[in-house]
């Protein structure tokens, strides 16, 4: 009847579970568990999958190391670079793969000052990936300038000759941006992975593995003072670390934004892209995770909550990166300016619009639209589609921007299509070697997953945990919500 009064619930355990939150570690598993499935491993013999991919990888790195070479030694004539556009694949690679690194700062840091648990089972392999990509960003700057012996002037130290560095130059302002943000990434990485390798140190089974985890586990024990010190020691390096976030891509978009080029003196180029590094940087974290967790069998500690919220962070940041492509074109519109005109009418319309049609409108703004929907954010093979439409298309809209930009200048004379040579081709394939090895040697000899942070999601974390079945029976995070 209408007047009847809702129904109770059957019991206080029912309504608590109705408001407890979803689990960030399925089927409760414990410590050991954790534990036990993630040094698995890396105690255990390489799979002869890993062995076929990380010869394909290393054979793509050494030919791309061999390209470089070849490139350094012959001179950047090797590229397809000319007048007038002088930047092309080199410096559309380094944007790219340090856009890729942003993700690992942002989880690590940021969500980790923002206290959210779920950062804990992807925070490590997104750190490991930011130094890899950072690791692939810095061979561009180095030998795009020529004479890649001579490099190490960028860098501010004294010398004989009483030269002191250009610090009106944007490449200056890369190399302490690239420094900076290297550096503090590995300082966190390592100080995450401190109490994961003593727990490999007390696992170890050979003499080999045991000192080498004890020379780099730093004596840790795990007692209070060394978790004292370690909690203050992250603390300190993520309020270090978040300022980065947005600094060093902005300072990577005033190497355009302060030249007077059509499409690139713009001041949106910022906030642009920072948005775009981590629209980029959370899908490349999606690429590499989720095959790993299929294969891994990590369903449990990656669970299609993390999927979730990564793919909200994408659709979000995918939103910002659409929004700036809109206000793009509607102040080169408003500015009544004939060259912004024409240069974005050129974009859409010009030699390179396929890189926009493909690259920009249906790969950073359509794709991602499908999470809107949750049944699309829970679809494995949704979700890393989209993971890999928004790689290729940030990759895109670098180029286009780059190339696209410089190619139709000012002057109708000097306008001339940039075509890519196998130098620049397999420098690029050689770079992604190089990522990829990286990445497999990294799962195979250190803990992909932070499992001193993973067990601090789980019902055992809770200093409360077996005084009463009531609160043993609830999920993890939901405690906090019936107290």
């Amino acid at each position: 009847m209408d007047g009847a009064p809702a129904a109770a619930p059957a019991s206080v355990e029912e309504a608590r579970q109705r408001i407890a939150h979803v689990p960030l570690v399925l089927n409760r598993r414990s410590f050991n568990w954790l534990t036990q499935r993630i040094s698995e491993v890396v105690e255990q013999p390489a799979p002869r999958w890993w062995w076929v991919i990380f010869t394909i990888t290393a054979s793509a790195a050494t030919f791309g190391i061999f390209c470089i070479g070849y490139q350094i030694s012959t001179g950047v004539g090797t590229w397809g670079n000319q007048i007038p556009v002088g930047w092309a694949w080199d410096i559309t690679n380094f944007v790219f793969w340090i856009g890729i690194g942003h993700a690992g700062t942002l989880i690590s840091a940021i969500l980790f000052l923002l206290r959210q648990k779920w950062r804990t089972s992807i925070n490590r392999s997104a750190e490991a990936m930011t130094l890899f990509a950072v690791i692939c960003a810095a061979i561009f700057p180095g030998i795009h300038v020529g004479r890649f012996w001579m490099a190490w002037y960028l860098a501010p130290m004294p010398n004989n000759w009483g030269i002191w560095q250009n610090f009106r130059s944007a490449l200056m302002w890369d190399v302490f941006a690239v420094s900076t943000y290297f550096t503090v990434s590995v300082l966190f990485w390592y100080t995450g992975l401190v109490p994961d390798l003593a727990t490999l140190r007390d696992r170890a089974t050979t003499r080999i593995r045991k000192f080498l985890f004890g020379i780099f586990a730093l004596g840790w024990r795990g007692s209070n003072r060394h978790w004292r010190h370690y909690e203050m020691a992250y603390l300190l390096l993520a309020g270090l670390s978040t300022p980065l976030v947005l600094s060093v891509h902005s300072v990577v978009s005033f190497d355009f934004a302060s030249t007077v080029i059509p499409t690139w003196h713009t001041t949106i180029f910022p906030p642009y892209f920072v948005a775009g590094a981590i629209f980029g940087g959370f899908a490349m974290v999606l690429t590499l995770l989720l095959p790993a967790r299929a294969i891994f069998k990590l369903q449990d500690v990656i669970t299609p909550q993390h999927v979730d919220k990564m793919a909200k962070v994408i659709l979000l940041t995918g939103s910002f990166v659409g929004y700036a492509y809109a206000m793009e074109f509607f102040i080169a519109w408003y500015s009544g300016d004939h060259f912004e005109r024409y240069a974005f009418w050129n974009r859409v319309f010009g030699p390179y619009w396929w890189y926009w049609w493909f690259g920009m409108l249906f790969c950073n703004m359509l794709s991602p639209q499908l999470f809107w929907f949750r049944w699309c954010r829970h679809n494995v093979l949704v979700v890393f589609f989209v993971a890999m439409c928004v790689n290729a298309g940030m990759w895109f809209e670098r180029f286009i921007i780059i190339a696209g930009g410089l190619a139709r200048d000012f002057l109708p004379s000097s306008w001339r299509v940039y075509y890519p040579t196998w130098v620049d081709i397999w420098t690029y394939i050689g770079t992604i070697g190089i990522f990829t090895s990286l990445f497999l040697l990294f799962i195979r000899f250190l803990p992909m997953i932070a499992m001193s942070e993973v067990k601090t999601a789980t019902p055992e974390a809770d200093p409360h945990y077996g005084e009463s079945p009531e609160i043993e029976s609830l999920p993890a995070g939901g405690k906090e919500r019936t107290r």
